[in-house]
């Protein structure tokens, strides 16, 4: 049926939408916002037009596209896709009507909610995958047929009316605050990353951290670490920095000694932590700053010791590992780094300092992703190679619009279930069963939300992830005296360890595609590795000065040290080894320091040093370090062919 039509018909199409929703971006982000269901009905109809279309190129070039079932399939596409523009267009075409009816829905936007519903969970299975889709059913079945559960979990009962209205009208549904979040500051700052990378700013920073680490223990990893914790600053997606940085640091470490799997599960962890470091930080950020009516500056002041200790964390796992697998240095004593051309090409950064300084001086986040971008767009101009020209801009549109789509689709279905959720009131429920069930324990209700976050956040992106978690279980920690901004904070880092958490692993199934391992096996491993970045919550919740909040900057630097400490003894003690191989007696003495550093009691902290200091002389007066085995997790030996090459 368009089997006909060129290829290159449907880039153009792509093209153009997305230099329409990246300038409708940049154009609110300079001269203000248009209101809510305007700019949210744009962003979502942009979206869903750019999946679609897309789709249908897909459909084009399929083997068999003559036959009935292409047809069929085209059908189908193009049907969704005049749904999803009608029904999103509604909102746009009669935006004033709409709110002179003040939430009152008619029979007709009763028809255009539920083809809206159907389109956009046929966009987010194609882009995102199920999990959200099934979830988001269960929540609106629950919304409709939930009257007819047992006491305690049924609600009075509502009409489809009600339901529909609660979702496609308003800003209580998909139309809601994440999707809003969506269509402002992320695609701003996406806008931003997707120019680093197309400028070579990413590769400066990628070439900055193996120069950095290359001649250490492990270099590879720890570059993989550096690297991703310095990409996360403009990326700020688990997927795109694995997928970013992993096809430079997973051939590195492979061709240092280790595994595939291993490889390709320290990429994972060091991608998903990416998430949480300043400046540009997830859209779940943005989400939380709305969640908790807190400035973006404030949320990334707070997240930035958190961040830095859980790559100090990784990097000592990482660290452990390579002493006790004894893999090599990834360079010769006397190789040398072209620090030369890293700082020349150093400028192409420059946006980074705009984008922060505009922060600092009180400027919107919107406002200053824009004079980024347009610091990125100059600078880009320094060179021939990275200049911005037409084409290359509508290029970096295009990347910039592939990023922004899984974020959209899953801020449009979290507002369906975030909907479902202010319409009933079971996330009361839901808070007051976490409550119940510690029996008012905050390290057990501790433990129960982190599991919660990590079995709701499986196959999700972490922006819904946190989105969910964040109206289920986050107001239970505050009702178990939790500072509201530590509550969140908590479930964002649950919710982002999902990226990493068997069985469904979308940080270490991106990294399995690079490095040709086991992607479940890479999962395990992950959760190893970053078994230390798990305890990372529990620091700042046991001890708030983590956060920086209201406290003196003697007890920030404390702090920080003191949950540094505790993470390397908790890695330490995971990876059963120092200097040289520890006894069980030692691996359970640093395990105690680990714990013992968490309390924020200066006692407690001072006898955790004595004990970690007492542990690690004692190892290091041990003699010669053990020997290497094939079956530590990790590496393998290195294997020298005749040529001199490893293998």
């Amino acid at each position: 049926m368009l089997d006909a039509v060129p290829e290159q018909v449907f880039d153009w199409i792509i093209g153009i939408v997305s230099v329409l929703l990246v300038s409708l971006t940049l154009y609110t982000a300079y001269f203000g916002v248009f209101p809510d269901g305007l700019q949210r009905s744009a962003h979502l109809l942009l979206v869903m037009a750019l999946v679609y279309v897309a789709a249908l190129r897909t459909a084009t070039k399929a083997d068999g596209a003559c036959g009935l079932s292409a047809t069929l399939q085209m059908l189908w596409i193009l049907a969704v896709l005049a749904a999803g523009i009608i029904a999103a267009g509604h909102h746009i075409v009669n935006f004033d009507a709409i709110n002179d009816r003040w939430g009152e829905i008619t029979d007709y936007e009763i028809v255009f909610a539920v083809i809206l519903v159907i389109a956009l969970f046929d966009a987010c299975r194609r882009t995102i995958g199920w999990p959200i889709v099934i979830l988001a059913s269960i929540f609106i079945a629950y919304g409709l047929f939930g009257a007819y559960l047992p006491d305690g979990l049924a609600h009075r009962g509502y009409s489809l009316k009600r339901v529909t209205a609660q979702l496609y009208l308003g800003g209580g549904g998909i139309f809601g605050t994440p999707l809003g979040v969506s269509a402002t500051f992320v695609t701003g700052v996406v806008v931003l990353g997707a120019l680093l990378e197309k400028t070579g700013a990413g590769q400066a920073l990628m070439d900055f951290a193996t120069g950095l680490t290359g001649r250490m223990r492990g270099g590879p990893a720890k570059a993989a670490v550096v690297g991703s914790s310095l990409m996360g600053m403009i990326s700020g997606t688990a997927v795109a920095n694995v997928l970013t940085t992993g096809p430079i640091s997973i051939p590195l470490m492979r061709k240092s000694g280790y595994r595939k799997e291993a490889a390709g599960a320290i990429e994972a962890v060091a991608s998903t932590g990416g998430q949480l470091m300043p400046p540009v930080m997830g859209a779940a950020a943005f989400i939380m700053a709305e969640f908790t009516s807190t400035s973006y500056l404030t949320i990334a002041k707070a997240a930035f010791l958190p961040a830095v200790i859980f790559y100090a964390v990784l990097l000592a796992m990482v660290h452990f590992e390579a002493v006790r697998q004894n893999i090599p240095l990834l360079r010769d004593a006397d190789s040398t780094t072209e620090w030369a051309s890293i700082v020349k090409r150093s400028y192409l950064l420059a946006p980074l300092p705009v984008f922060v300084g505009m922060l600092l001086n009180g400027y919107s986040i919107m406002l200053s992703s824009f004079w980024a971008v347009a610091a990125s767009v100059i600078v880009s101009f320094f060179s021939r190679a990275s200049a911005q020209t037409p084409r290359r801009m509508v290029e970096t549109a295009v990347t910039a619009a592939n990023a922004v789509i899984p974020v959209a689709l899953a801020c449009a279905a979290a507002g369906c279930i975030i909907g479902i959720i202010t319409l009933t009131g079971v996330g009361l429920k839901f808070s007051t069963l976490v409550v119940l069930l510690s029996g008012g324990q905050l390290p057990l209700a501790l433990m129960l939300t982190m599991l919660t976050c990590l079995i709701l956040g499986m196959g999700l992106p972490t922006a819904a992830a946190y989105i969910l978690v964040a109206t289920l279980v986050a107001p239970a920690l505050v009702d178990l005296g939790v500072g509201l901004l530590a509550a969140h904070l908590f479930v964002l880092y649950s919710a982002m360890l999902s990226s990493i958490t068997p069985p469904v692993a979308l940080a270490a199934y991106a990294a399995a595609s690079i490095s040709q391992g086991n992607p479940l096996k890479i999962a395990v491993l992950a959760c190893q590795f970053g078994m230390g970045a798990f305890a990372v919550p529990y620091f700042f919740v046991y001890d708030p000065a983590l956060l920086g909040i209201n406290v003196t900057w003697v007890q920030v630097v404390v702090s920080f040290i003191t949950a540094i400490a505790g993470g390397v003894s908790a890695s330490i003690a995971m990876m059963g080894v120092f200097a040289y191989r520890l006894s069980i007696i030692e691996r359970f003495g640093f395990a105690l320091a680990a714990v013992l550093f968490l309390s924020s009691d200066w006692r407690f902290d001072a006898l955790a040093f004595l004990l970690a200091g007492a542990l690690i002389f004692w190892n290091l007066r041990k003699g010669e370090p053990h020997e290497t085995t094939n079956t530590e997790i990790g590496s393998e030996p290195i294997k020298t062919t005749s040529k001199g090459e490893t293998q």
